[in-house]
C-alpha cells in the first residue's frame, strides 16, 4: 500500500532517464522544498504525464511513498497537471532558467520547503522571458539574494555585520562571504547604504518588484559581489550552466551575452 499525498504546486528542476519507458525528476514543490520522484511510464507517447513535465511551467503534481517505507527518498509521481506559467523559455533565456534550477539543486536540501522561494521563483520566470536585459538581470540578482536569504547564508544587509551598526545611506559598503556587510575598501567596488536599505526593505516586506527595482540601481557590483558569495558557499566557481552556454557561444562565434547569468 502507499500514502498519497494532497496535490502540491511544483517546477520540473531536472530529469534523468530512469527505464526505457520512465524518469526520475527533481521537482521544487511549494509545500515539500526539493523532492526526488519516479515518473513510471512517463516516456510512453500516450503518456498523461508525458505533457506536463516540461521545465519552467507550473504544474500540479501528487505524489505517494510507500507506507512501509516513510523515509523513502524518492517517491512515486501519481499525477502531474499544467496549473499555467510563463511562456517557454528560448535561446540565452533557456539557459539563464537552467542557471536558476542549478542553484537549486546544489544549494537546497531535499524536503526542506521554501515557499517565498518558491514564489520567487516563479515571479522570475517571465522576466527571463522578456527582451529586457536589465529587467533580466534585476531579476537574475533578485532570486539569488531571496536564495541567499531563504537558506540562512545572507546577513541583514542595512547593518554592519561585525557591530549591527546601520549602514549609512551615503557610505559604500562591501558584502564578503566571510565578514558579511563591511565598509568598503578604497577603490574596491562596492554597493552604497542606500542601495542596502532598499535590498533588505523589499526582502521584509516580500516585494520581489520593489526588490528587482533596487537590484537596478547596483547591476555591476550586484552581481559581481553575488557571484563571490554563491562559489564560495558551492565550493566552486564553476557551474555546468555557466559553462555550457559559453561553449556554445563560443561554437557559434558569437560575442559574450550579455544576459548571461
Amino acid at each position: 500500500m502507499a500514502r498519497a499525498a494532497a496535490s502540491s504546486a511544483a517546477y520540473v528542476l531536472h530529469r534523468y532517464d530512469w527505464s526505457e519507458t520512465s524518469l526520475i525528476l527533481d521537482l521544487f514543490t511549494r509545500d515539500q522544498g526539493r523532492i526526488t520522484v519516479v515518473a513510471k511510464g512517463a516516456k510512453r507517447p500516450y503518456s498523461q504525464l508525458r505533457p506536463a513535465l516540461l521545465p519552467f511551467q507550473r504544474i500540479l503534481v501528487a505524489v505517494s511513498k510507500p507506507s512501509r517505507d516513510e523515509t523513502a527518498d524518492i517517491v512515486t509521481l501519481r499525477s502531474a497537471e499544467w496549473a499555467g506559467g510563463a511562456p517557454m523559455l528560448a535561446g540565452a533565456a533557456l539557459f539563464t532558467g537552467f542557471y536558476l534550477n542549478e542553484l537549486l539543486m546544489k544549494l537546497l536540501a531535499r524536503g526542506d520547503p521554501h515557499a517565498l522561494l518558491f514564489d520567487a521563483y516563479a515571479a522570475t520566470l517571465p522576466a527571463l522571458a522578456a527582451a529586457d536585459d536589465t529587467l533580466t538581470q534585476a531579476a537574475l540578482r533578485a532570486f539569488e539574494i531571496v536564495l541567499l536569504r531563504e537558506i540562512g547564508l545572507l546577513p541583514q544587509l542595512d547593518q554592519l555585520t561585525a557591530t549591527l551598526a546601520p549602514v549609512a545611506p551615503a557610505g559604500w559598503h562591501a558584502l564578503r562571504p566571510e565578514l558579511g556587510v563591511v565598509d568598503s575598501a578604497p577603490g574596491e567596488p562596492g554597493l552604497s547604504g542606500a542601495v542596502l536599505g532598499r535590498m533588505q526593505a523589499a526582502l521584509d516586506d516580500g516585494d520581489m518588484a520593489d526588490l528587482q527595482a533596487a537590484c537596478v540601481d547596483s547591476l555591476g557590483p550586484l552581481k559581481a559581489t553575488l557571484r563571490a558569495l554563491l562559489h564560495y558557499h558551492l565550493g566552486t566557481p564553476r557551474l555546468r550552466t555557466r559553462e555550457v552556454m559559453i561553449d556554445a557561444q563560443q561554437l557559434m562565434d558569437l560575442p559574450p551575452d550579455r544576459t548571461r547569468p
